[in-house]
């Protein structure tokens, strides 16, 4: 693993009035293999991914990873919130994100109250996403079975057993995703990043290692990996195409 370089900034949005703060991490030296764009969940800031290593681990992995903090979070308190907590912000939004820190495709890792922002992001523009993980994000209600089987970027759904809030509803949805992985990670909550986050740097690094390598993902191909204190699922399908009356899910387990 490569040193990792750590800086701060600021970037503007149309709709926000004062600059959003973001942390960036990427390696000190070499190539950038994928472009990371960290999210956050109510209460929380980019600062929860500085303080449990993940920037870090990323720039290691050879990853430009940015964590930015919503409006009216952390250190974009001043920058008010367009939009109510719970309300679909437009996909445009973490578009301008994007455009303002240079980033091409990315990664998009949402938990919690930033599944406004990330999954009208997800659906309108799908080909600035690279792979989406999903910590138990809020809106997954909110979009059609339609919707979900026409993305076709690998998914990785992330959430703690013990997580009373999202956890049904969120995956319930999300696993309608085409090209998917389930991870459940044992004694964890809600953010059970948090709680867990050996495992959770592990899941998040295999998978992107396998994203990294895979230009056009397909559809049942995601790879089932065995780690301990985490239960994987893998979603079996048919064909990206296929109706929505032939994608029911069908998964495996493994303990």
């Amino acid at each position: 693993m490569c040193a990792a370089k750590m800086t701060e900034g600021s970037l503007h949005v149309e709709s926000c009035k004062a600059p959003l703060f973001y942390r960036q991490a990427e390696p000190a030296t070499g190539e950038v293999n994928l472009s990371i764009l960290l999210l956050h969940g109510i209460r929380l800031s980019s600062e929860n991914w500085l303080n449990i290593g993940t920037l870090e681990i990323l720039a290691k992995a050879g990853c430009c990873a940015v964590a930015i903090d919503l409006p009216g979070f952390g250190q974009s308190k001043s920058s008010v919130a367009p939009f109510a907590v719970g309300e679909l912000a437009p996909g445009g939004f973490l578009k301008q994100v994007c455009v303002a820190l240079g980033m091409g495709p990315v990664v998009v890792v949402s938990p919690s109250v930033s599944g406004m922002y990330s999954l009208p992001f997800l659906f309108q523009h799908e080909a600035l996403v690279r792979a989406y993980i999903a910590v138990a994000p809020i809106c997954t209600e909110k979009f059609t079975v339609e919707q979900y089987i026409s993305i076709q970027p690998p998914s990785l759904i992330v959430n703690g057993d013990q997580d009373a809030q999202l956890k049904e509803v969120s995956l319930n949805n999300l696993r309608k995703l085409a090209n998917h992985k389930v991870l459940v990670m044992k004694g964890a909550g809600h953010p059970c990043y948090l709680d867990d986050p050996a495992t959770w740097h592990t899941a998040l690094t295999d998978f992107l290692t396998y994203t990294a390598g895979v230009s056009n993902p397909v559809p049942g191909e995601l790879p089932l990996l065995q780690k301990n204190g985490a239960t994987w699922t893998n979603a079996q399908r048919e064909g990206a195409k296929s109706s929505a009356h032939t994608h029911t899910h069908s998964d495996t387990h493994r303990k």
